[in-house]
């Protein structure tokens, strides 16, 4: 059984293609007119083994706001679709990842009751013509959708693009722990039976 989701997600700010496979090898494709997310959503994708398509188009002549928060929001949708009923798999994850002076430890799980906290203070304003805050803001709309109960804590780190980076590779390696198929669990990991 393969795990793939498609979204299609138009508003009168974006436009959205995004196809997902959970098991895949690291192939991304990525193009949303924002080179920085792009960076870093194919580390996601690398780091967490998924194969990853995105097509987006936004209202960049606004700011970028809008198109990494939808993006976060499709991504989450297509983790939700794809986990189907979460069956068989780990449910949680976590991962502390150096970037050079960075130190980033990203934990998640997918009892399906949104949550998110980012203890993470960016020490500049911008990465080249990217807004920090913006970091935030694509995982918030990610667990919000996917959904999941996410962590993501600096550590230490001086540098903004380095702790940016360690935050989506940490982010990344944990989704992937999380998702992957448990051999021991073949129903839903969940004392209650439903997640």
């Amino acid at each position: 059984m393969t795990r793939k989701s498609n979204i299609e997600r138009r508003t009168g700010e974006t436009e959205i293609e995004l196809s997902l496979e959970l098991d895949g090898t690291g192939q991304v494709d990525v193009s949303t007119g924002v080179g920085f997310l792009d960076h870093m959503v194919t580390a996601l994708g690398r780091h967490g083994s998924f194969d990853l398509s995105i097509r987006a188009t936004g209202d960049l002549e606004v700011d970028q706001h809008h198109t990494v928060e939808d993006i976060g929001i499709c991504l989450g949708l297509a983790m939700r679709e794809a986990l189907g009923d979460c069956r068989g798999i780990r449910r949680y994850g976590h991962f502390t990842l150096p970037m050079d002076e960075s130190l980033v430890t990203a934990a998640v799980d997918f009892g399906g009751r949104p949550f998110f906290h980012f203890d993470v203070a960016f020490p500049s304003p911008t990465v080249g013509q990217f807004d920090s805050e913006l970091v935030g803001e694509f995982w918030q709309a990610f667990a919000m959708n996917a959904p999941c109960n996410l962590h993501i804590v600096l550590h230490h780190g001086d540098n903004t693009h380095h702790i940016a980076e360690a935050v989506f590779k940490a982010a990344a390696r944990a989704l992937r722990m999380a998702v992957e198929a448990d051999p021991r669990v073949h129903d839903i990991p969940s004392t209650k039976g439903v997640l």
